[in-house]
């Protein structure tokens, strides 16, 4: 009998996709009929946001990074983005190079000599071209590309990796919504905040392709005159990386965006320490540190500075418009940071965000910001503020005409900027997918690549409607309805930490520990035994099987006989005895004994001791992992009114947090344990089944691949509720 090919699960969630690509054809379809009206309307719309709502966008900005630091510094940080077992997907250096490569890369090569160049001789105040004015300028660009960019993304990336890996819920912009609206963030409300974060997102997206390909060309044009600096040759570029970036879409995020960001951060780091070396050293150190003290010394004065008094249009133009730009690729940023987090904690989340980025931007707009105010001031070279204010994109390669090596270096950032577009279009589509995918984690190639092509001609569009002015307005306008989104998001995440700090209390509610005063007179013998003679996997398997799970079952008899509904499955390809009481969105006990297996300690040891498959010798403990994760404290060689009391004093405080706590939150976190193997269906317990050779377990850090599988399939299913039909089909 031939076997049916498994069909591929639908994954666009059309009420996001529909509403979302309407707005977006809208657009392409009046750029192609008047370009010139179409720039008018965003210029006009742009002017009115200044006016009206720049407050609102320097106080929210403010607010975010308020928040942020507030949450580092609370004990809220020790909470894990996972399971509270879980460990860190990524290396740090791997972790610290798709933040920077899907981040900014792009802008720092845009920006890091244009700005200082361009607030140098045209500062927002007092005189131009002085040495107040090169100080000026270097405060500016810190302060542009500092605390505040990075808490804006880490915001939105945080409030995605808590409710994502903490509580199941799926990787979208809607699940932030869930400690103030429940289980309503799957209909109409969370449809909205999903079509708004992916027209943020295109608009931040299309901002950033616009900046990288009219760099691009100007630096071929730079490289070989006889390319024209055109839109012919921008668009023919757009089209052109966008075909390389479906390669990359198809690779995924691990092979593709990972691989690539790795590069990216090779070439841009060899390319600053280039710039280190041939360039002013001495000065550049110093100037580091003096542009780092003004711009601590003088944050808040510039968080809160509109040129109220002036009526400039400056604020308009520079920080409104960076702000704006990064609150509408801030859905992008946020949901690929949240992807790679899972299993760090909150405090490290935020200090990996915040602090490492920036320490980089400071170091990166010193080498490059400073060593171009050293040549217009020291060295006379004042013709760079004349070619960076008739073009800023080419200010990078004025300013390698006087390093060594010029056309090679031109050439290598010529690369490094087409490789940045092929990572920011990448996984920029990647985000796009899973957010009109209703958070599914796994989508066919040909959607991602439907959203990196979507991206380029949304670019192409807002370069034809009047270039960088529009893809400026197009940032800033589509910030304003998502910047009231991160706020109510800030306070979701606030209310589900106050339910955390509710959970953790209420687990003092009963202070004894599980073994303190039940322990016989001649116990401690065994508890010594357990403690040096390192259980087999046999021994803990058949404990799991056999004592604890007789243990569960007298507990849940004795509470259905109170009328209580409670369940116990026996998992045999985890060896996990799981008990749980269940009440749908009122009350969700687990209480779960997992075998785990850890390679023995470098001390003297009896020879013995069994090797596993791999010839490691191991050691094994029947765990306790309740909803939120693992609580590190071994059961194995209890006797069943032990085990029975230690699920009664889980459960106390269970009902003591519910009777305390102002909600409940969903702590499903399965899909996210590494530590399981989700291949099968969790097998109810057979009292009959006795067989050891039934038993097998799951060593610590097993099975990673298959947790993700069972988490896509999840996000799919929270995308696409069954229907009765499904179930009929």
């Amino acid at each position: 009998m031939v076997q049916k090919k498994p069909a591929v699960p639908k994954t666009i969630l059309f009420p996001v996709f529909i509403p979302a690509f309407t707005l977006i054809l809208i657009l392409l379809i009046g750029t192609m009929y008047d370009p010139v009206a179409v720039g008018q309307v965003l210029a006009d719309v742009l002017d009115y946001l200044t006016v009206h709502f720049g407050w609102f966008y320097m106080l929210a900005v403010a607010f975010f990074l308020l928040f942020m630091v507030a949450i580092a510094l609370s004990k809220w940080g020790s909470i894990k983005l996972g399971p509270d077992h879980a460990e860190p997907e990524y290396s740090f250096l791997s972790w610290f190079a798709m933040l920077f490569a899907a981040g900014y890369g792009i802008a720092l090569l845009f920006f890091g000599v244009a700005e200082p160049v361009l607030h140098y001789a045209s500062p927002p105040e007092g005189p131009a071209l002085t040495i107040d004015s090169a100080k000026q300028a270097m405060q500016i660009s810190f302060f542009h590309w500092g605390f505040h960019i990075w808490a804006i993304y880490g915001l939105v990336g945080l409030t995605l990796a808590y409710f994502t890996y903490r509580h199941g819920l799926p990787l979208s912009i809607r699940s932030a919504l869930y400690p103030l609206i429940g289980n309503r963030i799957y209909g109409p409300i969370g449809h909205a905040v999903d079509v708004f974060a992916i027209l943020g997102t295109l608009f931040g997206i299309a901002t950033t392709l616009g900046l990288s390909v009219t760099q691009i060309n100007v630096g071929l044009n730079y490289l070989w005159p006889s390319i024209p600096v055109s839109y012919t040759v921008q668009i023919t570029t757009i089209v052109s990386v966008t075909a390389l970036t479906a390669v990359s879409v198809g690779a995924g995020l691990d092979r593709g965006v990972k691989n690539l960001s790795l590069l990216n951060i090779f070439i841009a780091v060899g390319l600053m320490v280039f710039v280190f070396v041939t360039g002013p050293t001495i000065f550049i150190l110093n100037t580091f540190m003096e542009n780092t003290g003004s711009y601590l010394s003088n944050i808040v004065q510039r968080t809160f500075n509109l040129q109220a008094y002036t009526g400039s249009d400056w604020i308009g133009n520079w920080t409104l418009f960076i702000f704006g730009w990064t609150i509408a690729w801030a859905p992008f940023v946020g949901l690929f940071i949240a992807r790679i987090s899972r299993g760090r904690t909150i405090r490290q989340f935020i200090v990996g965000v915040m602090v490492v980025p920036v320490a980089f931007t400071f170091v990166w707009f010193s080498v490059f910001g400073d060593t171009a105010l050293h040549m217009i001031i020291i060295d006379g070279y004042t013709g760079l503020i004349d070619h960076v204010q008739q073009d800023h994109a080419i200010a990078l390669f004025k300013f390698f005409e006087q390093l060594p090596f010029t056309s090679v270096v031109s050439f290598i950032s010529v690369l490094l900027i087409a490789l940045f577009f092929v990572t920011s279009s990448d996984s920029g589509s990647l985000v796009i997918d899973s957010l009109a995918s209703g958070g599914a984690a796994q989508t066919p190639v040909w959607q991602r690549v439907f959203w990196a092509s979507i991206s380029g001609l949304v670019a192409i569009a807002l370069l034809l409607a009047n270039g960088l002015s529009a893809l400026q307005a197009g940032s800033v306008i589509s910030a304003l309805p998502f910047a009231i989104i991160m706020i109510i998001s800030a306070i979701g995440m606030w209310r589900a930490l106050i339910i955390e700090e509710h959970h953790d209390a209420s687990q003092l509610h009963h202070t004894a520990p599980p073994t303190t005063n039940r322990l016989g007179r001649n116990e401690w013998k065994k508890r010594l035994a357990n403690l040096v003679d390192f259980p087999s996997k046999q021994d803990v398997s058949r404990f799991i099987k056999t004592t604890v799970m007789s243990s569960m079952e007298n507990v849940q008899t004795e509470l259905q006989e109170r009328g209580w509904e409670a369940s116990v499955h026996f998992d045999t390809q985890n060896c996990r005895a799981h008990f749980e009481v269940m009440q749908e969105e009122k009350l969700e006990f687990v209480y779960e004994i997992r075998l785990r297996g850890y390679e023995l300690p470098d001390i003297e040891l009896p020879e013995n001791i069994p090797t596993d498959e791999e010839g490691v010798r191991k050691f094994y403990r029947a765990e306790v992992f309740l909803r939120r994760g693992g609580q590190a404290y071994d059961i194995y060689g209890y006797e069943q009114q032990d085990i029975i009391a230690d699920i009664l004093d889980q459960f106390e405080k269970y009902m003591h947090f519910l009777h305390v706590s102002p909600g409940i939150l969903p702590w499903d976190m399965e899909a996210h344990d590494d530590d399981l193997q989700n291949d099968e269906e969790d097998l109810e317990y057979d009292e009959g089944t006795t067989d050891d050779s039934d038993v097998t377990g799951a060593d610590v850090g097993d099975a990673q691949d298959a947790a993700t599988t069972k988490q896509n399939e999840k996000g799919t299913q929270d995308a696409h509720p069954q229907t009765k039909d499904d179930k009929t089909s």
